[in-house]
């Protein structure tokens, strides 16, 4: 048998590694995976403070807001009536009444006459009274006191008792956040510095990255490493040099330290190195023929910037316009430097921290106007939504 017959007499072993279309399917879902991931680690906080923000008030000061769907059970006391309430029935003497009064729609699991041990007695069990009798305490609440001689207390012995309630969802806590004194004003304050805090740096930025673009003039390099390097510089590090150079140069203008013009520039200032950043990279990715077109046509830089380059950049400017809205309209640190703590000048996220009161004990408004203070940023991403992801990928990977 020849060499060749032989061969092909052999058997041929199949590969049995899998296709590279296998394999792009398998790393396809393994990245599917990955992102849900993600968005329900992002999504679980969000979705309990929309809970706790709709739940009532007792309940979310005892419980958290995963068991919000079952009965909470809770620990509490009551007064029992004195003597003089006592009735005769057939030789034995009697007291009733209700141990949760107005305490709303709880069901009674246990009682004790004690602290300690509040639910040392079933419901509906006999349970010895110090003051002499049998107390026997229904589901509802109500109870009977028993004794074969009269009752002497004059005061009104206090019972303890375990109640489960049932959830309880409520729209109260919006309601006290938007009736609240000052709301409506600090919206109005979040909105005139959050607005103008967002234009000033896009005006400036689109012209420093057209000219850092398109330009050429000695040290164009020199200052595009600067403005990179001005990225990682942290904002708390900065504050107070910048509140005393302009608190020197704003007394000595108009006597007014303070003021929507001063949180303006700060905002200003701290935005400009990412919106040049962004924008300049994206310009720089634009058609050079263009350009060259417009130049041969006798366009000047300002009539190529504004008639072309402009338009051609909304999607960059729209992403840095949802980062700068939605950074400054969280901020409370730079407000609070800039404008200080008056209620004619307290921006939104200011006022709901001091709703939390001195102790922080009513914190379940702080949900509720967490929600009614996201109104305006995702009215703002979903308008710009289309542009964002296009215009900050262009950013951030296109040089020159």
């Amino acid at each position: 048998m020849s060499t060749a017959t032989a061969s092909a007499a052999l058997p041929v072993a199949e590969d049995d590694r899998p296709s590279i279309w296998e394999r792009l399917r398998i790393g396809r879902i393994v990245a599917n995976l990955a992102l849900l991931l993600i968005v329900a680690i992002w999504t679980f906080p969000t979705v309990g403070l929309l809970v706790s923000s709709v739940r009532d008030a007792d309940q979310l000061a005892i419980s958290g807001w995963w068991t919000s769907l079952t009965s909470s059970t809770t620990p509490g006391a009551g007064r029992l009536a004195s003597s003089s309430d006592q009735i005769e029935e057939d030789g034995i003497y009697v007291i009733t009444g209700d141990i949760f009064e107005s305490a709303g729609n709880l069901t009674l699991s246990a009682v004790g006459t004690t602290s300690r041990d509040p639910g040392a007695f079933g419901v509906g069990e006999a349970v010895p009274m110090n003051q002499g009798g049998e107390l026997v305490v229904d589901e509802t609440g109500a109870y009977r006191w028993t004794s074969d001689t009269p009752f002497e207390h004059t005061n009104t012995p206090r019972i303890y008792y375990v109640a489960s309630e049932p959830p309880v969802f409520t729209l109260d806590n919006y309601y006290r956040v938007l009736t609240s004194a000052g709301v409506g004003q600090s919206f109005l304050n979040s909105l005139t510095v959050a607005i103008p805090a967002t234009v000033i740096p896009i005006l400036i930025a689109a012209f420093a990255a057209y000219a850092l673009a398109w330009m050429r003039f000695p040290g164009r390099g020199i200052l595009v490493a600067v403005i990179v390097g001005l990225l990682v510089v942290p904002l708390q590090t900065s504050l107070i040099p910048i509140l005393r150079l302009y608190n020197g140069i704003a007394v000595n203008f108009d006597g007014q330290a303070q003021g929507y013009l001063g949180v303006w520039l700060a905002h200003t200032a701290f935005g400009l190195p990412l919106a040049i950043f962004l924008l300049r990279n994206y310009m720089v990715g634009l058609p050079r023929e263009i350009m060259e077109s417009a130049r041969m046509d006798g366009a000047t830089h300002f009539q190529i910037f504004t008639t072309m380059v402009l338009p051609l950049s909304f999607p960059a400017l729209a992403s840095f316009a949802i980062f700068q809205f939605l950074w400054v309209w969280n901020d409370l640190l730079v407000a609070l430097i800039f404008l200080g703590s008056q209620n004619d000048q307290m921006v939104l996220t200011g006022r709901l921290v001091n709703l939390l009161g001195s102790r922080g004990n009513n914190w379940e408004l702080l949900t509720a106007g967490a929600f009614i203070s996201m109104i305006v940023p995702l009215i703002v991403f979903f308008s710009l939504q289309r542009y964002f992801v296009r215009g900050l990928l262009a950013g951030s990977v296109k040089g020159g």
